[in-house]
């Protein structure tokens, strides 16, 4: 047959094939990171045990699990608000710094405020944090057409800098040896959810935040315009769609929702913030909602395995002798192997 009796296009796979997305993406990078272990000289099954299946045979491993999912799970709501608006958030990582530095400048001061009033009072200034950090790329996107991609990455360092500027200088206490900022008042500080435990209520907010996307993308008018704007922006417009309004609010929302992740992380673990307090949560937020397929529920269980994942990592290092940094490699290759799965099951290859 001719190649050029051939051609690629657009179609929906059945829904048998996308529900073996996840599993397939699994085996793929399984196999693909296997030698990452045998380098090590450990075995590559026994090596998956410590990383996958170990931290969920106690209680204190999962209690790990959970509260290493919580920001990995907001930041997937996040990063999924902006994609199915057609809008490529790469800042999640600073808009997560700028809810933080939020919580952590405001929470000192709230000790006279009653937990019932600083507790929302803080989570409200860390989406407004991050927000205001994503409005200056997506308004230069909508007016001017600005490549997102590029601006939001660019102010990921930025919002580091400022903090590290922050607890160097006027943050900066000279009684204590490391940098960090002050203590958060005990009213601002996140309830737990277990005694003895770190796991607190930010796992509860995380999970309402991911069926309030779901809600919204899939039983609202609004859902049905970022997704149509996400997928065919000039459909969209002939069809009445005010795609560049759309696409703002879905940024700022977007931002706003990694604030939330920065402020949550800070009232629920640190209680002060400290410089690289974050190892990444969002930019694996970008792969939490690949691998969900930009599906609010979905992302609940893509963060969690995700927080399975950082915390197997761990224990993989000291049990087998892998480096700890495995679990960077397993995460970079399940977000490579997602996308290349996604472009097979969404496109195929037709008869002209």
């Amino acid at each position: 047959m001719s190649l050029r009796k051939l051609r690629i296009e657009r179609g929906e796979a059945p829904r048998w094939m996308r529900a073996l997305v996840p599993l397939l993406v699994l085996l793929l990078t399984f196999v693909l990171t296997s030698w990452l272990s045998i380098w090590a000289g450990a075995n590559p099954f026994e090596a998956y045990y410590y990383l996958l299946v170990d931290p969920l045979s106690t209680g204190v491993g999962i209690q790990e699990v959970l509260v290493k999912s919580t920001p990995l799970i907001l930041c997937g709501v996040a990063v999924t608000y902006a994609f199915s608006a057609g809008y490529y958030n790469i800042g999640a990582e600073g808009q997560l710094y700028a809810g933080a530095i939020m919580a952590a400048w405001v929470g000192p001061l709230v000790g006279d405020l009653p937990a019932i009033l600083a507790l929302p009072a803080l989570l409200l200034l860390g989406f407004l944090g991050g927000l205001l950090w994503a409005l200056a790329p997506a308004l230069m996107r909508v007016k001017w057409g600005v490549d997102e991609v590029v601006t939001t990455l660019l102010l990921n360092p930025v919002m580091v800098f400022i903090l590290d500027a922050l607890l160097a200088g006027p943050w900066r206490d000279p009684k204590r040896s490391l940098l960090q900022s002050d203590e958060l008042a005990l009213s601002a500080q996140l309830p737990r959810l277990l005694s003895r435990s770190r796991l607190h209520i930010g796992l509860l907010i995380a999970i309402v935040m991911a069926i309030l996307l779901w809600f919204i993308m899939s039983r609202t008018g609004f859902g049905l315009k970022m997704r149509a704007a996400g997928l065919k922006r000039e459909a969209a417009r002939f069809v009445g769609v005010n795609v560049d309004r759309t696409m703002l609010i879905a940024a700022l929302v977007s931002g706003g929702v990694a604030g939330l992740a920065g402020a949550v992380e800070i009232m629920g673990i640190h209680f002060h913030i400290i410089p690289g307090f974050s190892p990444g949560y969002g930019y694996t937020g970008i792969i939490v909602a690949m691998l969900a397929g930009l599906n609010g529920l979905a992302v609940i269980f893509s963060g969690l395995f995700f927080g399975l994942v950082a915390t197997g990592a761990q224990t993989v290092s000291r049990a087998v002798g892998v480096p700890v940094y495995m679990g960077h490699v397993t995460q970079a290759t399940m977000l490579l192997v997602t996308l290349a799965v996604l472009l097979v099951v969404t496109y195929r290859v037709r008869r002209a």
